[in-house]
């Protein structure tokens, strides 16, 4: 059995507010997604100069969370960009809450994650008709009220995130061997979190 590899957990103030930036955020996602791409290719898809992507690729690149994928150009004029881990990374409130800078960033961040995701949902939602019937009966979108513990949330979390990983592998395994058909990139966003009435 392989063992279980973990995202990156980011514990520098200086590295998690280098995401603070919206399109920095938009940028790894998109980059994480793609695999590979240069900036221009990048810049397409975010409608901006091709300068300002490569300047904010180059800061992602400076802490650690991207890298020059080697191998890639066929004229030498253009670099491309990979994530530095295919695991990618995570955080803990917690390890930053202890200062008011802290707690910013945190909660820059997280909102900045949360309306990357929205705005992906909501180009899905505007695109449906598009992605035609055997695409749109499988995507789904579900709501679930719970009364859970601390430790229960922790333990459904984790049982979620071991069951999307084995999903995750099983589509990487495929594609290593060619298996393509019908395969789209499948974006899965869970939230757990308490409140009261």
């Amino acid at each position: 059995m392989r063992p279980k590899r973990e995202p990156e957990r980011i514990t520098e103030l200086s590295r998690l507010k280098a995401f603070t930036n919206p399109l920095r955020m938009q940028l790894y996602r998109l980059l994480y997604a793609a695999g590979t791409a240069t900036a221009s290719q990048l810049a397409d898809q975010v409608d901006q100069a091709p300068s300002l992507v490569s300047y904010h690729l180059r800061k992602l690149a400076e802490h650690g969370f991207v890298a020059e994928a080697t191998g890639q150009s066929t004229d030498g004029r253009e670099r491309w960009w990979q994530v530095a881990s295919e695991e990618g990374w995570g955080f803990r409130d917690a390890d930053f809450a202890d200062t008011p800078e802290g707690a910013a960033a945190v909660g820059a961040v997280t909102r900045g994650i949360l309306d990357t995701r929205t705005a992906q949902y909501r180009a899905y939602l505007d695109q449906t008709a598009a992605w035609g019937k055997a695409w749109t009966d499988a995507a789904f979108s579900s709501e679930w009220m719970l009364d859970l513990t601390p430790a229960e949330l922790a333990e459904m979390s984790d049982e979620l995130e071991s069951l999307t990983r084995r999903w995750r592998e099983r589509g990487k395994a495929a594609l290593a061997i060619g298996d393509t058909d019908d395969r789209e990139h499948v974006a899965v966003h869970f939230y757990g979190f308490p409140f009261r009435l």
